[in-house]
């Protein structure tokens, strides 16, 4: 049997779900990756209200999601898919280069940012990367992060005496900053990945973090990483 070390474990390509209301665009994503053997397309969306109708009887695990549609939106619809389907992650898609709406689309939970000029093998690299760590990190989103940080007067959400963080906890929170799988993370400080993730579950408590974007941004305010 032939086997690609880029599939998931089962065997089973990466399902994705497009959803962008340009016809030409859409085609040309879903034209690129259905070339890629670890992905395959499994539903096309012109808005974020189909989309959410397509999520009742399918389960992708990996959406791309235009910010500008008709009906229901990108910046509507990204709420609603983390508060319904969790699991799921969402790379946003956007014309626009706009540091303010990528900080706000990773504070609702986006898992990664790319603008429509993208080409076909970031966009690929985006939905692998999502899908194995979680989060797509590159020079837009990171220069957002920080550009947010030195221009809103940083302060943590809550300071790191506050939060009482264990040194277990500052480790993992460290770790997931350099963008490490919870598997990766699992390996290293020899837990379990299911009590890594309590761990993350209990970090977003502590510092008042909504999502994966949050505790980076917790760990660069309070100085647990550096932004520079």
């Amino acid at each position: 049997m032939y086997s690609n070390p880029n599939f998931q474990a089962s065997g089973e390509p990466i399902k994705v779900a497009i959803a962008d209301d340009h016809i030409l665009f859409r085609a040309g994503v879903k034209t690129a990756l259905s070339m890629q053997p670890d992905v395959k397309i499994i539903a096309e969306a012109d808005n974020g209200m189909q989309l959410l109708n397509l999520l009742k009887h399918i389960t992708p695990d990996v959406i791309l999601l235009d910010i500008q549609m008709p009906i229901m939106d990108g910046m509507s619809t990204l709420p609603e898919i983390k508060r319904l389907y969790p699991e799921i992650k969402v790379v946003m898609l956007t014309m626009h280069n706009d540091h303010s709406m990528i900080s706000r689309l990773l504070e609702l939970g986006a898992n990664g940012y790319l603008t429509k000029n993208s080409d076909s093998e970031v966009i690929h690299e985006a939905v692998r990367t999502v899908f194995e760590k979680e989060y797509y990190l590159n020079h837009l989103t990171n220069k957002a992060l920080i550009e947010v940080l030195r221009n809103k007067n940083p302060k943590p959400i809550v300071s790191p005496g506050e939060a009482k963080l264990s040194e277990k906890e500052i480790t993992i929170l460290k770790m997931m900053c350099e963008e490490k799988s919870t598997k990766e993370i699992a390996d290293l400080v020899d837990l379990s990945p299911r009590t890594v993730e309590a761990i993350r579950d209990k970090l977003k408590t502590k510092t008042g973090a909504k999502s994966v974007a949050g505790l980076v941004m917790y760990a660069v305010k309070s100085g647990i990483i550096d932004s520079k």
